[in-house]
């Protein structure tokens, strides 16, 4: 399935909205990613994603429409050529390749404009289908912390998957 990554627009807020409240999609992201998704929350995303020079954090566009965000967060101080890799889709565009494609081409972009040398992600323990999605798009698994992430009442495992510019 064909998608673009492009910057976020304030038009994207209703879709953002349609798909981002998703108990589902929350489940699986830190706190920071609020469960019901409101309007509120929509604006202040997209104001906050729009900033930065170079952008760091993309709609995933399909057919026209926001379904989903994808960013790297490059990080300070001693961890400074490093960039931490989020992402999300709505659930109906699950199963089709579309993230594992939007991780290799954010890493190709994440490369090319911030002086990193390392892109990591810190999938859930029980989050599979991220951890599948990394492992197409050739990051490898650095470590596994059992018990480290408290998520609704849960404790769950956190992996440590990364790629390096020169492997």
């Amino acid at each position: 399935m064909e998608f673009k990554l492009r910057k976020w627009k304030l038009d994207d807020v209703n879709s953002l909205v349609k798909y981002a409240n998703n108990k589902k999609i929350a489940a699986n992201l830190t706190d920071q990613f609020p469960h019901p998704y409101t309007l509120e929350n929509g604006k202040a995303f997209i104001e906050m994603a729009s900033k930065g020079n170079p952008i760091c954090i993309f709609a995933i566009e399909i057919n026209g429409e926001a379904v989903g965000g994808i960013g790297l967060h490059p990080q300070t101080d001693i961890h400074k050529k490093n960039a931490e890799l989020g992402y999300w889709l709505a659930e109906p565009y699950w199963g089709k390749g579309i993230v594992s494609n939007a991780v290799k081409e954010i890493v190709t972009y994440g490369f090319e404009n911030f002086e990193i040398d390392r892109i990591f992600a810190r999938p859930f323990g029980t989050n599979i289908g991220s951890q599948k999605v990394l492992e197409k798009a050739g990051f490898i698994l650095e470590g596994t912390f059992k018990n480290t992430l408290y998520k609704n009442g849960v404790y769950l495992d956190e992996l440590i998957y990364a790629v390096r510019k020169n492997n």
